[in-house]
């Protein structure tokens, strides 16, 4: 059959940048001979680039397919996966079947960390160029194979706010709101004037209509935490998110019972089972999926399961040369209980030339990419900053 997949290849793409993800290097904080530094607010581990892999499907007929998923860190461990585990497997499968596909690829791993991390990331990466692949075999967009459109557009918030001082951070969240957006997210791992002093100085900016968020990087116990709530609520967060290590399942409860602002759980989710307990202990009032870890597949399932609990649905997308993001776009549009979406700024618009795609975000909302699959293609500028990885066939 013509719709069977017959070649697996994947791709190391990295992108020079001036700034570090998240802003300037803080007190304390260092790059390493391999190019990485670890904020010293979160114990988190970034690199100075910008990087990911991106997968490659080809059927029998030629048609392509396209994917990708995280390679912030280690990218040569999620290309080993694809090319010696899950690409041989994909060999001869129908990619019509995307779900099917992916719910396999997940029972082969159920011992090797399937749930998460880098196994997790590159199913991910696989599910989202499967149903590429499957809507370019249809002729069909990936939003009506997932059920179907709800948003032609769909509003948008302004992440991160990656300048040195708080004045500067203002002044960069002024000139988006000049250009028609509303919402407004900075990172609490890089306040370093504050946390609480940050949101209060984007409130005085910004004015009573203006949505904005922070994002607490698992930095805090519930109780540090729920102290720290009580301080930004006068200011009206829209909500906060992940106030508590993701695997503080009772302190992230906790919070969310406690405090008088939505919280915002969900993207380092791989599957809708790291959803599930804590939609049924009340942790948060909002979901972010993130489509580069958990694919299309799983993303719907969560998506449907948090509108089952009244729950709403803001996804989360960061570094990625914009192929995840057309496929969070896509899945978010066929969503009822989806209110906004991450606008990674300092990301999307430096990579946007590298495709293919009518894929924009403008005056604070994001346009759908049009066209079957994700409605997107690597130009050939992307080639020149990818490397490859693999291939299987």
């Amino acid at each position: 059959m013509n719709t069977r997949i017959a070649e697996v290849e994947s791709f190391v793409v990295t992108l020079p940048r001036d700034t570090p993800y998240l802003g300037p290097l803080g007190p304390g904080e260092t790059v390493n001979a391999r190019g990485y530094l670890v904020r010293a607010g979160n114990r988190t581990i970034y690199p100075t680039v910008d990087r990911s892999v991106v997968i490659k499907l080809t059927a029998k007929d030629g048609t392509v397919g396209w994917g990708e998923t995280y390679g912030l860190v280690a990218p040569d461990a999620v290309t080993a996966i694809v090319a010696d585990v899950l690409g041989p497997c994909l060999l001869g499968r129908d990619a019509r079947d995307a779900v099917v596909i992916q719910e396999d690829l997940r029972d082969l791993m159920r011992v090797r960390g399937f749930r998460g991390g880098f196994w997790g990331d590159a199913i991910a990466g696989v599910d989202i160029a499967t149903w590429d692949l499957f809507g370019k075999l249809t002729g069909q967009p990936v939003v009506k194979l997932l059920g179907g459109q709800r948003h032609a557009r769909i509003p948008a918030y302004v992440s991160g706010l990656p300048r040195a001082t708080l004045a500067e951070r203002v002044q960069l969240a002024r000139e988006f709101q000049a250009r028609g957006f509303g919402a407004f997210k900075y990172a609490a791992v890089v306040s370093h004037e504050g946390i609480a002093e940050e949101l209060a100085a984007l409130r005085e900016a910004l004015g009573a209509q203006a949505k904005l968020m922070v994002d607490l990087h698992w930095q805090f116990d519930a109780a540090s935490a729920i102290q720290l709530i009580d301080r930004l609520a006068p200011f009206s967060p829209h909500f906060v998110e992940a106030p508590c290590a993701p695997e503080d399942l009772d302190g992230q409860a906790r919070v969310a019972a406690t405090v008088r602002v939505p919280v915002a759980l969900g993207e380092e989710w791989s599957t809708v089972h790291d959803a599930l307990p804590r939609l049924q202990r009340g942790a948060m009032a909002i979901v972010q999926p993130e489509v580069a870890h958990c694919g299309l597949s799983q993303f719907m399932q969560i998506a449907r399961l948090a509108q089952a609990f009244h729950v709403r649905v803001i996804p989360h997308a960061t570094v990625g040369v914009g192929i995840f993001q057309a496929a969070s776009l896509q899945a978010s549009a066929a969503l009822s209980n989806m209110t906004m979406h991450e606008y990674q700024h300092s990301v999307f618009d430096r990579h946007l030339p590298l495709l293919r795609t009518t894929m924009r975000c403008e005056s604070g909302a994001f346009t759908l990419p049009e066209g079957p699959g994700l409605g997107v293609e690597p130009a050939e500028a992307l080639w020149a900053h990818a490397r490859s990885a693999g291939s299987v066939s």
